[in-house]
């Protein structure tokens, strides 16, 4: 209810301090698409899909209805025009970065961003779509002609090597990452989509640690993680086997293939300031581990398949 009233406030608020439009100006200004741009310089938990949801109500109401799915590990809030402090006394209680975002027209320097924003995948698509349906004849023909020429002129590269294999059996291709200017891995995390198609495996990493990313693995330092914790700079890998069920020469293996795995996770997480948790879903898998490395911090989570 206090964000309800602070939203409706915030609505009231701008109604009398902005002047009406022109018809002109309404017919050329979509308040869904303006919605969409403007979250699209937000980070958002849930790849911003409860934005594309509420995209057609008026912005206050947007960020009503949304606010808890933002990434505040990753934003700073300032009240520059002091209106959040003395205006509301529910926007005070129900928090300074609510009442500052939800204004009807942010004042620079209001909102910061730390790092780089990667576009909320369904912010993406929901404006590629309007700015598909809203082109002319022209336009649309010539946008979908180079993807049909791009997509043609890479049928026709040759292909690359593919890479050695091992311990890789989880992790299909994956887009570029952004690199430093020194030309290394961008320690920037970076959400991409869960690998592969294991329902229960991504479950747990998206619940257990839990994921700041729902539905995302993220890359960070060039390497996959399969979570990134929410409110710790603290990266995860998942393991759900069921490693007791193994038989003696298939458990030395899979060993064998983890503590290689682990040990390049680790260290690009460590190069990154992050720390590094492996979650396994027994005791036996985190027993059979540390009997090799003793130095891994593991956790049972529990979590089945």
């Amino acid at each position: 209810m206090r964000l309800r009233a602070c939203a409706a406030l915030l609505l009231f608020l701008s109604a009398c301090a902005t002047s009406a439009p022109s018809p002109a100006e309404r017919a050329s200004r979509n308040p869904r698409f303006a919605n969409l741009q403007r979250a699209a310089t937000l980070p958002w938990t849930d790849g911003g899909r409860c934005v594309v949801r509420e995209a057609s109500q008026p912005w206050p109401l947007l960020v009503e209805k949304c606010y808890r799915t933002l990434d505040h590990d990753r934003l700073e809030f300032h009240d520059t025009t002091g209106r959040c402090t003395v205006a509301s006394a529910d926007a005070a209680t129900v928090g300074l970065g609510f009442c500052v975002l939800a204004a009807p027209e942010i004042a620079v320097g209001a909102v910061i961003v730390l790092g780089v924003v990667v576009v909320g995948v369904a912010i993406q698509e929901a404006l590629d779509a309007y700015e598909l349906r809203h082109a002319s004849p022209e336009e649309a023909g010539t946008s979908r002609g180079a993807k049909v020429s791009s997509r043609e002129a890479g049928a026709h590269r040759k292909p690359r090597p593919e890479p050695d294999p091992a311990g890789q059996s989880r992790q299909p291709p994956v887009p570029p990452v952004p690199v430093s200017q020194t030309g290394r891995a961008s320690c920037e995390p970076v959400p991409v989509p869960h690998a592969g198609e294991d329902d229960p495996h991504d479950e747990c990493a998206d619940n257990f640690p839990p994921n700041r990313y729902p539905g995302m693995d993220v890359l960070v330092g060039g390497v996959r993680f399969d979570a990134l914790q929410v409110g710790i700079r603290r990266l995860w890998e998942i393991k759900t086997h069921q490693f007791e069920t193994y038989s003696d020469f298939v458990r030395d293996r899979e060993i064998e293939k983890e503590i290689k795995q682990l040990d390049r996770e680790r260290k690009a997480a460590a190069m990154c300031g992050y720390g590094f948790v492996l979650g396994v879903s027994t005791q036996a898998h985190k027993d059979a581990l540390q009997r090799v490395d003793r130095s891994l911090d593991i956790v049972v989570t529990g979590c089945k398949r």
